[in-house]
């Protein structure tokens, strides 16, 4: 209830100060003092301005501390840029994952990163075979790697891009699949299952971090070793909304 009358209160108080601050300033002469002659605030103006003040202040009071340390300062226990860089490595393998893996329209280059397993050793399939492409077909010339031609067969088969390839002596053909809507479904659970894996990898990268640094409390405040901990998830939450970020974008240009 005082809360309440406090609240009907406000308008009277707000106009009683602004009547305050906006009465003359008399010196013993009976003069006006020029510096609060000119300026009045308004009634309305004040109590905005307090009212603004108090709603950025509570705003403020609701938002996380932003953690920024000097990586100059913290190098002897660890090295930021690096693990930076090993985050960053996460969001661009993950792009990488999803430039080879989730065409919508299968084309010769989407073909270059599948990895062939042979008798000699594991290679990706440009370097077995000529790509090509012709009308709805794509076409691997395996005639440099003949031997090859049962292992890149089977590596195309088990790819995860649901090929049905057909050997005509050592020409491979691949019908390009239909553009179907379980097709793009399919496409889109796959593009969210690459997202996972990028959020695990990321989760390592910070465990790793953290366990660097709890080995190194030695010798060092408890307030650092904290602040480095929390700028550490820090950097993980900003990785992991930029994941969330990209697999929205490829999941809305899968389903169309």
């Amino acid at each position: 209830m005082a809360l309440s009358h406090l609240g009907l209160l406000r308008p009277a108080l707000c106009r009683s100060m602004v009547r305050l601050v906006g009465t003359p300033a008399m010196g013993t002469a009976g003069f006006t003092s020029p510096f609060l002659s000119h300026q009045t605030p308004s009634p309305s103006a004040a109590c905005a301005r307090l009212y603004a003040t108090k709603k950025a202040k509570a705003k403020a009071k609701g938002q996380p501390t932003k953690v920024n340390l000097n990586s100059a300062l913290v190098e002897d226990i660890i090295n930021l840029d690096e693990v930076k860089e090993d985050m960053a490595a996460v969001l661009r393998a993950l792009n990488d994952d999803f430039t080879r893996n989730l065409s919508i329209r299968t084309s010769p280059g989407a073909l270059d990163h599948i990895v062939v397993s042979t008798k000699d050793g594991k290679f990706p399939l440009n370097q077995l075979g000529q790509i090509s492409m012709k009308s709805q077909l794509i076409m691997v010339n395996m005639t440099s790697s003949p031997e090859a031609t049962a292992a890149v067969t089977r590596a195309l088969r088990e790819s995860t891009m649901k090929l049905n390839p057909e050997v005509d002596g050592t020409i491979i053909r691949v019908p390009i699949p239909k553009v179907t809507r379980e097709h793009r479904e399919n496409l889109a659970k796959l593009a969210k299952q690459f997202g996972n894996k990028a959020k695990d990898s990321l989760r390592k990268v910070r465990s790793n971090a953290v366990a660097q640094v709890k080995r190194s409390k030695d010798g060092q405040s408890e307030d650092t070793i904290r602040l480095l901990e929390k700028q550490l998830q820090q950097m993980a939450d900003g990785l992991a909304l930029d994941i969330d970020k990209q697999l929205l974008a490829k999941t809305k240009e899968l389903l169309g």
